[in-house]
């Protein structure tokens, strides 16, 4: 009788925020070929996190980790991460406020807590929300946060991207190295994308993808080096 040691493959994913909840870009890794299957949308956090068959690893671009206290903007991972990513890409590593702003009632309360946050932040206050909610300490051994920018970046060669996602130079530019550095990839996320994703959110969830494949390996890179933990003994980290 076969059973999951018998399986070849390992199970990866990319995953990405988008107006529709949850855009998730599936993989089968065979030794280091990546084969990346249909892209689909789930509309809650858990869904994800529950779908089967379950991955092995599991790149998301979204913040793991808050600071109890206020004040802080940027953790040291986000600080870190801006350094490498460089101008202007580094606006895509958005400050991250504490637990208690995050899970504040109204905005009210939480410009209270945090008045640095703009309307921008609060956008993405939804999808940080849920990924607070579900992630537990058990999830750091193949669920990874990631941000798109900062896997951009290391697909470059450490070289900083100077376009933005959203104009056509920018997706061009982010399609090349997909197809570089995940060849076959690129096939599936120039398809039209599910509804609730768009095609900036295709490539951000091959960028995941990505990093799920080097998480696959153990070959990421942990920022910060010297790990940090909030109190609910979440990692405060990016990874790419």
């Amino acid at each position: 009788m076969s059973g999951p040691r018998d399986n070849p493959f390992k199970g990866i994913g990319g995953v990405t925020p988008c107006p529709g909840g949850w855009l998730v870009l599936p993989g089968r890794l065979a030794g280091v070929t990546v084969i990346a299957e249909e892209a689909f949308v789930l509309r809650k956090f858990a869904e994800v996190l529950d779908y089967r068959p379950k991955f092995d690893f599991l790149a998301v671009n979204i913040p793991f980790g808050y600071p109890e206290y206020p004040g802080q903007q940027y953790r040291v991972c986000d600080r870190e991460a801006r350094g490498i990513v460089g101008w202007p890409r580094l606006v895509r590593i958005h400050p991250v406020p504490s637990r208690a702003a995050l899970f504040a009632k109204t905005r009210q309360e939480a410009l209270a807590i945090e008045p640095w946050l703009t309307k921008n932040d609060f956008r993405h206050f939804k999808w940080m929300k849920e990924a607070a909610m579900e992630i537990q300490p058990f999830h750091s051994r193949s669920v990874y946060s990631a941000n798109s920018a900062l896997s951009f970046t290391h697909m470059n060669g450490d070289v900083p991207l100077t376009t933005s996602p959203y104009h056509e130079d920018g997706q061009v530019e982010r399609l090349d190295l997909i197809r570089t550095k995940l060849p076959g990839v690129d096939e599936v996320v120039s398809r039209v994308p599910p509804v609730g994703a768009a095609v900036v959110h295709m490539y951000e969830s091959a960028a995941m993808l990505w990093t799920a494949r080097r998480a696959s390996g153990r070959a990421i890179q942990r920022l910060p080096m010297d790990p940090e933990w909030d109190d609910g003994g979440i990692r405060i980290e990016l990874v790419r």
